[in-house]
């Protein structure tokens, strides 16, 4: 080998990782920001990657994904936030608690796509569905009082005699901010439904035994589960109290039912991260978040647990049966 070509081919050589690590550099960072645990949420995250892969972005290639929890301690949220703009995320997706702490750490710069169980709109979140303006966008999945009217309705064919019917809050849901916001259509429905209603909220999760027995103390017949980030790592202990107190309680996810709960009516949460998955992977590609809508669902699922409502004594009537999208035995 002459000299001069092995001097080219000695540079070329050193110059190999120099590239690698340019390459490595260049991988776009996406961060998902929750105020809740890890656990119990590894369905959304297995979503939400096959949403980034639809955009042909995968994990490990040619995407990094950044997760950070704050294990329902609502006080680490902006810490966590500024870590991944440190990170340099090119775009971070939030859930509802999330949102406000994310934007103040990524101010204007930086998009944010939040996954919200209410309607962002009256939160504040956004002006406009269609159009979302600024470096917000999201998708909804209607989890908690969107649909409350419309599930205190099915609760009230399952359980026609109940008179009084509880509402269990999240403990993180405030004024304005949650699911309080759709009270109003609630207390509607409940009128219309000549039904009382009393609001039971625990302090924080780990006061969910006292709060079913603040509901039994009311002597309601039934509960309507509000959903919330906090309450949904509680899933085994809300069925498990559920049946304890031999108590109706209607729940907005599937995976209550599927789990040992009564009856369910909404949409698909880990759907919503798919979605936003998806939508993160198009603000890689160059899209802004005002120019993508914010996603609403388009099938709300109806699935009653037969053996559950065996056990508590329940006669599923066939007007419920016949509309029921699944029906676990």
């Amino acid at each position: 080998m002459k000299r001069r070509e092995f001097i080219t081919l000695l540079g070329s050589a050193a110059a190999w990782p120099l590239a690698a690590r340019a390459q490595q550099a260049a991988v776009p960072v996406v961060g998902l920001l929750r105020s809740t645990t890890a656990a119990s949420f590894t369905p959304i995250v297995v979503e939400f990657r096959k949403g980034l892969s639809e955009e042909g972005f995968i994990e490990g290639q040619n995407v990094a994904l950044e997760q950070r929890w704050a294990d329902n301690q609502e006080d680490r949220l902006p810490g966590l936030a500024a870590d991944l703009v440190r990170r340099k995320a090119a775009v971070i997706v939030v859930n509802t608690p999330a949102v406000m702490a994310a934007a103040r750490a990524a101010g204007p710069t930086i998009p944010l796509v939040f996954v919200a169980g209410e309607d962002p709109v009256k939160m504040g979140l956004v002006s406009s569905l269609n159009r979302p303006e600024g470096n917000l966008t999201g998708v909804t999945f209607f989890g908690g009082s969107v649909l409350g009217a419309k599930r205190l309705e099915l609760l009230h064919q399952l359980v026609p005699t109940v008179s009084l019917v509880a509402i269990l809050l999240d403990p993180a849901d405030s004024a304005g901010s949650g699911f309080e916001i759709g009270m109003p259509s609630i207390e509607t429905a409940a009128h219309v439904l000549d039904l009382q209603i009393v609001v039971v909220k625990p302090a924080t999760e780990h006061d969910l035994d006292a709060a079913f027995g603040r509901i039994a103390t009311t002597g309601a017949g039934a509960v309507l589960f509000g959903g919330g980030p906090v309450l949904r790592t509680q899933v085994q202990q809300l069925i498990a109290l559920a049946a304890r107190h031999a108590i109706p309680v209607i729940y907005e996810l599937r995976d209550y039912v599927e789990a040992g709960g009564l009856i369910s009516y909404g949409a698909s949460f880990p759907g919503a991260y798919r979605q936003a998955g998806a939508y993160a992977g198009r603000i890689l590609k160059g899209a802004k978040p005002a120019e993508l809508p914010v996603l609403q669902p388009t099938r709300f699922e109806l699935v009653i647990n037969l053996k559950t409502a065996r056990t508590l004594g329940l006669t599923v009537p066939p007007s419920l049966l016949a509309i029921a999208d699944d029906v676990i035995e």
